[in-house]
């Protein structure tokens, strides 16, 4: 009996392998294609012709909390100790709950189907073709740190983080806290909403270039914040701060870019400021590249103050010209310059995309520097 039924196994699965290859190979629509396997990221010089000039610091030593310019770091990323939960540190208490698309005015949901992805305009690589993106639900997470010391019902500054939840900001936020490097603060942390770049939930979220997303929050999710978890969110934009990595990075520049009324301070691993958004719009013909193209040297100085931080091998796509992360970096940290603006640019060697290690060595730091300057609104 054992035999006829592996004989009989063996049967099925020879019917079923041709049908799964071919439903493998299928011709997809028009305009899309299947993920195709990349080369590894070239190692750029952060002494490239072109690239900004930075300070070289010491290994293993972070850029100054209190300096403004570009600094380069590395090799080596020893984590800082703020990453790790202290025994005699008073620690906040986190909260988490999640939210669906049926309940969003803004984000009513889309998803690209698995293992597909766009193409670019044949006509303007610039531009790109998602045929297997539709609408669907989504469901997220949230995170909300409170610190030990936050007064019930009093004021409070916040920051909002994408991609969430991230233990790593809690356990950070309660060392610095307690070491009054940073104000008693709020922690947000706003998971996305599925999938990523063109055609996604999470890609029309974080690389569109507009204010909806900053937006989306206000109306959506601080509400629940203060309702459920007795807190009072400062309205005061100084008191307000956006983090994120990769395209959460772009989303985190966004929020203060387009609601500089809502947000000042900016902190962004990896940031996308590359070609990512989609659909495509001709008032941002160039996604977030746009940024450091054309955006902030043709607009007047915003009351904003950023730490952004790429890696030596960062993400590198050969397409049009605007899918170098490292570039992207490297001139954001020339045109905040050119423009007087309180920025700290950090080019991590021996670096990946969004690397964990280096978050590990500069998060203390970076927190530190981007809420220099902070004076609390109490009414």
């Amino acid at each position: 009996m054992k035999v006829l039924a592996c004989l009989i196994g063996l049967m099925v699965f020879a019917a079923l392998a041709p049908a799964q290859q071919a439903s493998a190979e299928a011709p997809l629509p028009p305009g899309a294609a299947r993920p195709q396997p990349r080369p590894p990221n070239p190692t750029r010089d952060p002494h490239t012709a072109g690239y900004v000039t930075a300070k070289e610091l010491p290994d293993g030593t972070n850029a100054p909390a209190k300096e403004d310019g570009n600094f380069i770091l590395g090799p080596t990323h020893p984590a800082a100790s703020e990453m790790t939960a202290q025994e005699d540190v008073p620690k906040g208490t986190v909260y988490n709950f999640t939210m669906e698309s049926k309940d969003s005015k803004f984000y009513p949901g889309i998803v690209r189907e698995p293992n597909t992805v766009g193409t670019p305009d044949p006509d303007d690589p610039a531009k790109f073709r998602v045929p297997t993106s539709h609408p669907a639900p989504w469901m997220r997470r949230v995170a909300v740190y409170v610190p030990k010391q936050y007064v019930p019902g009093s004021i409070a500054p916040f920051i909002v983080g994408a991609d969430g939840p991230d233990a790593g900001l809690f356990v950070c936020l309660d060392n610095l806290i307690a070491q009054k490097r940073v104000p008693v603060m709020i922690a947000i942390s706003i998971g996305n909403g599925g999938g990523d770049a063109q055609g996604s939930e999470r890609g029309l979220e974080y690389d569109t270039l507009s204010g909806k997303y900053a937006e989306f929050v206000e109306a959506e999710v601080l509400p629940l914040v203060e309702k459920q978890y007795n807190v009072r969110l400062t309205r005061d934009p100084d008191g307000r701060a956006t983090m994120g990595g990769s395209s959460g990075g772009s989303a985190a520049m966004g929020m203060a870019w387009y609601r500089p009324d809502l947000y000042h301070r900016v902190l962004t691993y990896s940031g996308t400021y590359i070609n990512n958004q989609w659909p495509w719009n001709p008032e941002t013909p160039h996604g977030a590249w746009g940024y450091h193209e054309t955006l902030i040297p043709n607009s007047p100085a915003k009351p904003l103050r950023l730490w952004l931080e790429v890696g030596d091998h960062d993400n590198y796509y050969v397409r049009d010209g605007m899918h170098d992360w490292v570039q992207a970096n490297e001139n954001m940290a020339r045109v905040l310059a050119e423009k007087g603006y309180h920025y700290q640019f950090v080019f991590a060697r021996n670096a990946g995309h969004t690397d964990g290690a280096t978050k590990r060595q500069t998060l203390p730091e970076a927190l530190e520097y981007v809420w220099q300057g902070y004076t609390p609104v109490t009414k």
